[in-house]
This record gives C-alpha cells, structure tokens and sequence, in this order.
C-alpha cells in the first residue's frame, strides 16, 4: 500500500495479542484501562497548548520504539501516515503537527528520534523547520511530500534533512527509511535523485528567490522594494537577472517556472 492510499486507513488496525492494551488513540489518554472507568479524558476541551500539535500521546509502551513525529497539513494523510507507521512494532508516532511551526519545539518536549515533514505546509514549511529542528542537535529529518521537484530536494538536503522520499512509496518504504535515517545513514528517491544530478543546482541567489517570490502574488516593482527593503533599482535587476537564469519572458514566467522546479 502506498502513503498515498493510507488516507482510508485511519483507524487502529492493530489487535491486542499480549494480554494489555495496545489503543493508539489521537488524544492523551484514550484506551487507558486504570483509574475511573467512567473518565476516559480528565480535560476534554484541552488538547495541546500548541494549535498545530494535535497529538501528543499515542499510547505506545515500547520505550525502545523509534519516537517519530509527523507533520502534514492535511488531517486525512496525516493520520493515515501515523496509524500506518504505528503498525510497526518499533516505531511510535508520538505526536503529530499540521504546520511546521512549532516542530522543533515538539521535538523537544516529546524527544522525537525522527521527524517526518511534508514541504508545503501553512506558516513555517517543512524546510525552514528542518532548519530548526537541525539546530536542536537531537533529532533526524526525513522529507516526505507529494511534490517531488529537484529544487525541494536539494534545499532539504541542504537544510540538513537525511531523507527525501514521495508520499507515493510503499509504506514498508516509508517505515525502512525512518530506520535508515535513525541509524544515521542517507534515503533520496533514486529516480528524484538522478533528475537533480541532471537539472544542476538552484541557480538563483537568495535575494533572486526574495524578489520572485514576492511577484507571485503579482506585486509590483515597487510594492516588492517596500516588503523586502530594497530600492525599485535593486529590485529591477534581481528580477531581470532572475529571469535571464530561468530563460523566461518576464517576471512573472521566471517567478512560476521557478515555483515549479523548487527553486523558491
């Protein structure tokens, strides 16, 4: 089965062979069979400080598991990645995030060996919490996204992530590379990776990236120069070297095959 067919797949498919309680529910507590029998949740309307953590507890009692984190923005793909990936008897989905904010800081506080990050998500995308969660020292990270473009790749790889795979891979692949990146060692998807050897490095510059991303929404020279602090000068010949690098006809051609391709 693909991560892309998990979406149906959101419940617990696991059955309880060893005499205790093995619910993997998406809130703290569910399954539990102590204390009061009548109270399955102490504090219903609380879920997590963090809006984007919508879970923090599974339930596993491995302490040898992997402790994995997923982020995904979408709810369905999301849960089907974590109730797939907790089918493997040493991985723990531990928590589950539905932006890149807040990541690193998850990571933490939920001492994630792995975590697993799709790129577009809404405020801080999967790369720049790469980046963060880099900066904690603690924690690997594997890039799993449907938008498999050379340019992503090698801004993840660069960020310092230790896998890229598509979101179409067999979940058996999904579940070897978590342990792959865990036990130090490398994942790229073979074909990406041979696109990316071919198409070359990101050529433009950071501030080119700036200037193009700011003329998606079709912001003019002048609005670019006020957002980014620059002059209606600079902007110009950030934007005319931009295009000369993506061989487009004007900014918002360089601006889109640029968005294309991973490069922003």
């Amino acid at each position: 089965m693909s991560a892309a067919e998990m979406t149906g797949r959101t419940g617990a498919d696991r059955s309880v062979g060893d005499g205790g309680s093995d619910a993997r529910g998406t809130g703290d507590g569910m399954g539990r069979t102590g204390g009061d029998p009548g109270n399955t949740n102490s504090n219903p309307g609380n879920t997590n400080s963090n809006p984007g953590n919508t879970n923090s507890n599974p339930g596993n009692t491995n302490s040898s598991a992997i402790r994995v984190l997923v982020a995904d923005d979408q709810e369905l793909v999301r849960a089907g990645l974590a109730a797939l990936l907790n089918l493997e008897d040493d991985i723990d989905v531990v928590v589950q995030m539905a932006s890149g904010t807040g990541c690193a800081e998850a990571v933490r506080e939920h001492a994630v060996d792995v975590a697993m990050l799709d790129i577009e998500m809404p405020g801080m995308d999967g790369i720049a919490a790469t980046e963060a969660i880099m900066q904690l020292g603690t924690c690997k990270v594997l890039i799993v996204t449907t938008f498999g473009r050379t340019g992503y790749l090698q801004r993840a790889l660069a960020a310092g992530a230790s896998g890229f795979m598509v979101k179409d891979a067999p979940s058996e692949q999904l579940a070897a590379a978590i342990r792959t990146v865990y036990a130090g060692g490398r994942v790229v998807d073979p074909a990406l990776a041979t696109e990316a050897l071919v198409a070359g490095a990101n050529p433009l510059t950071e501030r080119e990236r700036d200037v193009l991303r700011a003329s998606l929404g079709g912001s003019s020279v002048k609005d670019i120069a006020a957002e980014l602090y620059l002059s209606p000068g600079t902007v110009r010949n950030h934007l005319s070297s931009a295009i000369g690098k993506t061989c487009a006809s004007n900014r918002a051609e360089a601006a889109v095959i640029a968005q294309s391709r991973g490069w922003l």
